[in-house]
């Protein structure tokens, strides 16, 4: 009779991780967290927006079978589409994921898809919340893009967190700023987002982003004339967006 246990991986220490992160570079992050922390356990969340590349150019240099999941919302621009199938095959993801709402909650709640218009909270939770949910279930920590210097929300963000649902969030480029951003997708001569040459800094869904003027905050574009900036998908403990 075999007599050896089943080996579980060990639930890691959330103050330890942030403290062997905070001195690690994005790329080092990455390498630990997916082949040594959460092995076969993790995936990435990703737009395919403005600096989506930089993270996906990093993943795809350490493993590119990592699971890459796209919340195809049903609002997105064309050109972020055809992006995700240009960054595809230019960066040889194995995995990438297109993950849609659900239709029978879509006939109920948006039947004629003018929700955005009415209350974003709710079009956001129906077309990225719950879809995100389900596509993340079966993994224990997932990839972030998010960077303190967004919003002020995401200010106080560690690299790692753990989510109200104990998943944990890994942000590899927290601490990274605009310079930055720019100076790893030139230096690697990375393909751009078609949309930013023509002012959209930060791309979510056709509807509610719009050009940044000249000056202009980062993020003003995304829900602009509201005091919304984030779209639900990222809750600290408390339930407030981060």
């Amino acid at each position: 009779m075999n007599n050896l246990a089943v080996q579980t991986p060990k639930e890691p220490v959330l103050a330890d991780l942030n403290a062997l992160y905070e001195t690690m570079s994005a790329q080092e992050i990455l390498r630990h967290a997916i082949e040594e922390q959460f092995v076969d356990r993790i995936t990435i969340v990703s737009s395919f927006g403005a600096e989506s590349v930089i993270l996906l150019h990093m993943i795809a240099e350490i493993a590119p079978t990592v699971p890459v999941i796209m919340l195809n919302t049903g609002k997105l621009f064309g050109e972020t589409l055809r992006y995700r199938d240009r960054l595809q095959e230019r960066l040889g993801l194995m995995d990438v994921r297109a993950v849609s709402p659900d239709p029978r909650e879509l006939a109920t709640e948006d039947a004629k898809g003018g929700l955005w218009q009415r209350d974003t909270d709710a079009c956001c939770d129906l077309r990225k919340v719950r879809p995100q949910a389900r596509a993340v279930a079966p993994f224990d920590a997932l990839i972030t893009g998010r960077k303190r210097f967004q919003t002020g929300t995401r200010a106080q963000m560690q690299i790692i967190e753990k989510d109200t649902d104990g998943r944990y969030k890994i942000n590899p480029l927290a601490n990274w700023d605009l310079d930055q951003l720019k100076a790893y997708i030139e230096e690697h001569n990375l393909p751009r987002h078609p949309l930013v040459k023509d002012g959209y800094l930060s791309i979510g869904c056709m509807p509610c982003t719009n050009r940044v003027e000249e000056g202009g905050d980062y993020r003003s574009g995304r829900w602009a004339d509201s005091d919304k900036d984030e779209c639900g998908i990222h809750l600290n403990i408390d339930g407030d967006g981060i």
